[in-house]
């Protein structure tokens, strides 16, 4: 650390503000060139030999006597094999050397193992912006020890996440998958998250390094970004995890950076990740982004996967045998590799990184899904109901429970609720509580509990699931039972690995069979997708009985996902069981050589009146209620991995719904629930607005802690929510001739708005809580800020302290900075009336800019305003510092 900033006593503002993915493409070739100006050796670390490592801030043992005697027994093939996926999720095991083999499963919000199907359900945790939005790294520590519970419970070594790519753009089509649109934000939350993986025993591989913003020709795109922001924004999420939790692995994206593939990129992965801030895990490949031999080895990637046909493994040998490469840049990848492995505990000989006697055990999964769910929740609204006589002038929220008589709970998200975002985020829990259920659950025997769908957005069917009791049966040709599981809905999935027992050449067919029970009578809408034959039975009828309508989407990836779907009308009568039996026969069983596939849907909805006849008895529904409980949602044909989105609108009605609910019901509370932001017109025409994010399997009882005020909202904002899309700042997604240039250089975010003159609807770092807090003293030390709190409200609260930066003076000699930047943040607790404190550490790094002529960190001196308070637009405390 250089010089120092002078401390200050602060003084009170007195203005304080208002309050993995099969790509397209051939099959990558083996390269006969190398990189110019790059012989053997070149690509490997400094320390090609790592030895130890920190998982929970101890030392692991040193592996390198055990790591060079397993190398030493290896040939050059099997070194080769080493470094390329046996199938979808392994790399292959080595008795000779005691190596296990090395299974890989994807996150971030639970653990799919091998099987991604409902035979082997998993925990389902609120999407990444939901743990964001806890500004909480501890609980995000908790939530990766649960993950590495269940990926030892799933024989899971690594797990394939967290992604700490950045909200550059509200239209990022994955942004749901990453955190924030801060690098300390979103590099703080993701260290807490990896510790807490790592503590486990498990590995993790920090994703998509580095620039993958966006989804638009992710395989192709190549993503100009100068070297400032590249290094303040996009890297500096990565620097903080790599630095402060030492992750066993990286995963490197399909893009390319300025010209570069990120598979090849030897600068960033060589010279910057393991050179700059020594990174001694591995380097993974995003799943069949590694196209080029020479290039990726030299570029400094140990893993290509999927396998058994990627660029290393068999060419790979053939590389080096060609001299194009030498066996000791082989060895260097398969060091790391091996060092995996032994923290990991898959190779004998030498202890995990953790061991067995102090891995977390019996974490409750329910409990820590509903805890961060609840803490997730952002309050952006909460006012007296409209018109309300003086005495009734408190806030809409927290409901009083004993004071209901009858409830309107209102949306298609109410009943199905949306938990989680689609692609690779998928997994299957076991159980799903909506809020519907929720509220049901959590409110006193006695209170009437209406429900209207209102306005369904859905283009789909959703998946059968209330009132089915279904199995999945895998059949040979010749009928013999090959494997059997229940199902948790509709949907039968398979990918990477088939069930025990079935395989590409025994199955011939599926059956998804068992009962159906229809709960309202009328004509239902049943729904069948796959690609192969499908021949649907209900009550001993024939419904459908031809081909599937086929794959939708470019992307392989969603297409296998997002088969269309051929829909079929049913009358039927309330309470009436009915056997059913869906039969698919697929066309194929794989998306290539060791990736097997399989999926195939039975969709189901209930009888539906038309558009504006749902939104007329949601109104009347509405009307006659204490409260009305909107929640609104988007949909997987508008949020999902594989695409951008278009516009930031609500699908379908669900804006008038709003509209028409809130103007016949004073008492409207919505709740929004979608992983990034939506355009809210209506937001100042409720009293109560909810951001619930993508809340996970206990969905419905955390919002029922929320509403009832059992629990507070603890969310904050962890990105700017714009009014309009046409007011963000970053709109620009889709590349132009293969190229996409980041013009906003630094601003992104409230980096951004801060040039801007228009206001967003809410800020960064923006929510409300149930108790009052009054900011009483902020003090400095030349390395951290001490805030001093007395919550001035009836009930105990939490609160989220942001500090900020901002430079003041005349700042026209330096490089253009944003008007404030955070710098750091903590959470705080205290009953009422009492008054607590909290010291947040000032780094260094909030003082510097990375200097583009020099390549290197350069100290801004001059005199800066630290300020206190509750959002990047809500500062409440101010002291001046002076850095030298």
């Amino acid at each position: 650390m250089t010089d120092q900033p002078h401390a200050h006593h602060a003084t009170r503002d007195p203005h304080p503000a208002p309050g993995p993915h099969p790509a397209p493409g051939p099959h990558p070739a083996l390269g006969p060139e190398s990189d110019p100006g790059t012989g053997p050796g070149a690509g490997s670390a400094p320390d090609s030999r790592p030895g130890s490592d920190s998982a929970s801030g101890a030392d692991s043992p040193d592996y390198s006597a055990v790591v060079e005697r397993a190398l030493g027994a290896l040939d050059l093939d099997t070194k080769a094999r080493l470094l390329s996926g046996q199938d979808m999720w392994s790399l292959p095991a080595v008795p000779a050397i005691g190596l296990r083999s090395l299974v890989m499963s994807d996150g971030p919000i639970g653990v799919r193992g091998r099987l991604w199907s409902a035979e082997d359900p998993s925990v389902a945790l609120p999407s990444p912006t939901a743990l964001a939005a806890t500004w909480d790294p501890e609980l995000a520590r908790r939530a990766g020890r649960l993950l590495a519970q269940e990926a030892r419970r799933k024989g899971v070594h690594v797990l394939l996440a967290p992604t700490v790519n950045l909200h550059r753009s509200p239209l990022g089509g994955r942004h749901f998958e990453c955190y924030a649109e801060d690098p300390l934000l979103t590099g703080m939350i993701g260290a807490g998250y990896v510790r807490g993986v790592q503590e486990g025993g498990v590995g993790t591989t920090v994703k998509h390094f580095v620039g993958n913003d966006a989804e638009t020709d992710r395989f192709t795109v190549d993503n100009r970004i100068a070297p400032r922001p590249l290094r303040e924004l996009y890297l500096a999420a990565f620097e903080h995890i790599v630095t402060h939790a030492r992750p066993w692995g990286v995963m490197t994206a399909y893009n390319q950076v300025n010209g570069t593939t990120m598979t090849e990129h030897h600068h960033l992965v060589t010279e910057v990740l393991r050179g700059e801030w020594g990174f001694d895990g591995c380097n993974v490949s995003d799943w069949t982004a590694a196209r080029h031999t020479v290039r990726a080895l030299r570029g400094g990637l140990d893993v290509a996967m999927p396998g058994p046909r990627t660029v290393f493994g068999a060419p790979l040998a053939a590389a080096v045998r060609a001299g194009l490469l030498a066996e000791t840049e082989v060895d260097a990848a398969v060091r790391r590799v091996l060092v995996l492995a032994a923290r990991t505990g898959a190779l004998d000989g030498v202890p995990p990184a953790v061991a067995p006697a102090d891995v977390p055990q019996g974490i409750d999964g329910r409990a820590v899904a509903r805890e961060v769910a609840r803490r997730a929740v952002v309050l952006l609204r909460n006012e007296p109901p409209g018109q309300a006589p003086e005495e009734d002038a408190a806030p809409v929220l927290p409901l009083d429970a004993a004071a209901l008589r009858r409830v309107a709970v209102i949306g298609a998200a109410a009943r199905d609720a949306r938990v989680l975002g689609g692609g690779s985020a998928t997994v299957f829990p076991a159980q799903i509580v909506s809020p519907l259920a929720g509220l049901r659950a959590a409110l006193p025997d006695g209170v009437e509990v209406a429900f209207a769908t209102g306005a369904d957005p859905r283009t789909r069917v959703p998946h059968a699931r209330d009132g089915f009791t279904l199995s999945a049966r895998y059949l040979a040709a010749d009928g013999r039972l090959l494997a059997e599981h229940q199902q948790f809905d509709g949907r039968v999935q398979a990918l990477g690995t088939l069930p025990d027992g079935v395989t590409r050449q025994n199955l011939h067919a599926v059956e998804l069979t068992g009962s159906f029970t229809p709960r309202t009578s009328g004509t239902h809408t049943l729904a069948v997708a796959g690609s192969g034959r499908l021949r649907l039975t209900l009550g001993g009828t024939v419904l459908f009985d031809g081909e599937g309508a086929g794959q939708e989407g470019a992307d392989p990836f969603e297409a296998l996902l997002n088969p269309a779907e051929r829909r079929i009308g049913a009358d039927l009568t309330e309470g009436e069981e009915l056997p059913l039996t869906l039969r698919f026969v697929p066309q194929s069983l794989g998306l290539g050589e060791g990736a097997d596939a399989l999926t195939f849907v039975l969709g189901h909805s209930e009888p539906q009146l038309d558009g504006d006849a749902e939104i007329e008895e949601a109104v009347r529904a509405a009307a006659g209620a204490d409260v009305a409980i909107v929640v609104v949602a988007t949909t997987e044909e508008v949020e999902s991995e594989g695409f951008d989105r278009t516009d930031l609108r609500l699908p379908g009605r669900q804006d008038e719904l709003v509209a028409r609910v809130a103007a016949a019901n004073p008492r409207t509370v919505v709740v929004v629930n979608s992983g990034s932001p939506v355009e809210l017109p209506w937001r100042d025409e409720v009293p109560a607005l909810l951001l619930s994010w993508f809340p996970g399997q206990e969905a419905g009882s955390a919002l029922a802690d929320v509403l009832l005020g059992a629990h507070e909202p603890g969310g904050r904002l962890p990105t700017t929510w714009p009014a309009r899309l046409a007011d963000a700042p970053v709109t620009t997604v889709t590349p132009t001739d293969g190229t996409l240039h980041y013009t906003e250089g630094p601003f992104i975010g409230y980096r951004a708005w801060q040039h801007t003159t228009t206001a967003p609807a809410y800020p960064f770092g923006h929510g409300l809580g149930y108790t009052d807090w009054e900011y009483e003293c902020l003090d400095t030390t030349p390395d951290s800020v001490r805030v001093r709190l007395h919550n001035a409200g009836a009930r105990a609260g939490r609160e989220v302290v942001q500090i900020y930066l901002a430079p003041t003076g005349d700042t026209s000699a330096e490089p253009e900075r944003p008007a404030r930047w955070l710098v750091g943040f903590a959470t705080v607790e205290a009953g009422p009336g009492e008054s607590t404190e909290t010291e947040i550490p000032l780094p260094a790094r909030a003082f510097e800019v990375w200097s583009e002529p020099d390549g290197g960190w350069r100290r801004i001196p001059g005199t800066y305003t630290v300020e206190a308070g509750r959002s990047s637009a809500d500062l409440r405390l101010a002291a001046q510092i002076t850095a030298e």
